[in-house]
């Protein structure tokens, strides 16, 4: 049976959670930047699935290592060794400075796995009483129970009480007041490079480093949390390599698997032993599919790869600057939030879709995080797409 999009509508409407607001494409099939939905129409990406397609859609190489990997051991429980694993945790450790892995499923899963080593370092050396991290005000860490409670934005906190307490909320680029909220009860600050739901508005640089040094004069847990900044979104594989600081944990997922569900929290030498056996697990972490996929992401990461994301970056701005309508551009790297007036993002994207380019929103911004691969004439061709439905807002 041949599937129209209403067909495949209506299957969405009986049968899946209405929990998404969803635009009017059913995508079918997918080759580097292009998009091909059930009727045949093409569409470049600007949003690489939310951040997860770092090398674009079905990369070949990406392909190939996860068809192989599927036909020597698709799953074995964490009772038992894989080569995929330990590979892709050796990779992630040399490259971030940090020490050890632990891996998961999902950006959420990997903040939560965050919290407990933060609170786990500080239950065992200090004991009871000493839990709260604070979180920055317009920050997003996901949406479980826990992960909405550290999320520092109210209209969040609605409905699934009660939520998980321990949580409090500093103002972003303000050293002062996460200082005010620090006392014998903190144990971690938890913070993204760019706050990416939250409008793609990337901290300051002498903030972040302010926030390090507290915590190593406190003996805080620094949590960096790169679900959407890392993988190279930001022209470094971690967004905080460009803040001169090393975390005490960070999280990572999205991009990490090109494509497929993984999530990982990265801890420091500090931090490493936090996690005993038995005190945290997941049934599918570091699956040997996805960690294959995970590998084959890392390889095309090389540092020229990363300088020329950074470069990329600076064309989109450019080029973005230059439109009617834009008044100002945020972000780093190829993650770029675009500030409009006389035009509404919501709008902007819808129309967007319909000339053939998909792109994002991020609270009251056009959000950009195109696939890493792009070049520059898809990149030409997307823009001019963009900057047209801008004039016809005019």
């Amino acid at each position: 049976m041949n599937y129209t999009h209403n067909d495949v509508v209506e299957l969405y409407d009986k049968y899946v959670a209405h929990t998404y607001g969803r635009f009017a494409l059913t995508a079918v099939s997918g080759s580097g930047v292009k998009c091909t939905d059930n009727d045949g129409k093409e569409y470049i990406d600007f949003t690489s699935g939310i951040g997860v397609n770092a090398l674009g859609f079905c990369d070949e190489k990406w392909s190939e290592a996860v068809a192989e990997q599927s036909k020597k051991l698709n799953h074995t429980s964490n009772l038992y060794y894989t080569l995929p694993g330990g590979l892709l945790a050796k990779e992630l450790c040399e490259r971030s400075g940090m020490s050890c892995v632990f891996f998961g499923n999902s950006g959420a899963e990997a903040n939560e796995g965050a919290i407990k080593a933060a609170r786990a370092y500080s239950f065992k050396k200090y004991g009871e009483g000493r839990n709260k991290i604070i979180s920055l005000v317009n920050s997003f860490h996901g949406r479980t129970v826990t992960t909405l409670a550290a999320t520092g934005q109210d209209h969040f906190h609605q409905i699934f009480f009660p939520f998980t307490e321990g949580f409090e909320y500093a103002t972003a680029n303000d050293i002062d007041s996460v200082k005010a909220l620090v006392d014998d009860s903190t144990c971690a600050v938890m913070m993204e490079m760019v706050q990416g739901e939250g409008g793609v508005i990337a901290l300051d640089k002498d903030f972040v480093q302010a926030v390090r040094a507290l915590c190593d004069e406190k003996d805080l847990i620094l949590i960096v949390d790169e679900v959407q900044t890392g993988i190279g979104r930001t022209g470094k594989l971690f967004a905080y390599q460009n803040y001169d600081i090393l975390p005490d944990v960070v999280s990572s997922a999205k991009g990490l698997g090109g494509g497929l569900p993984i999530g990982a929290v990265l801890m420091s030498e500090k931090t490493k032993d936090s996690l005993a056996s038995g005190e945290h697990g997941s049934t599918f972490g570091a699956n040997p599919i996805c960690c294959a996929g995970g590998l084959a992401v890392l390889e095309r990461l090389t540092d020229e790869f990363l300088a020329e994301v950074a470069a990329k970056g600076e064309y989109f701005r450019k080029k973005l600057l230059a439109m009617p309508k834009v008044i100002s551009v945020s972000g780093l790297g190829m993650m770029i939030g675009i500030q409009l007036e006389g035009a509404a993002a919501k709008a902007v994207v819808a129309k967007c879709l319909e000339k053939g380019l998909m792109v994002l929103t991020a609270k009251d911004k056009v959000r950009l995080l195109p696939p890493l691969v792009i070049d520059y004439e898809d990149i030409d061709a997307g823009l001019e797409i963009l900057e047209n439905v801008l004039k016809e807002c005019e």
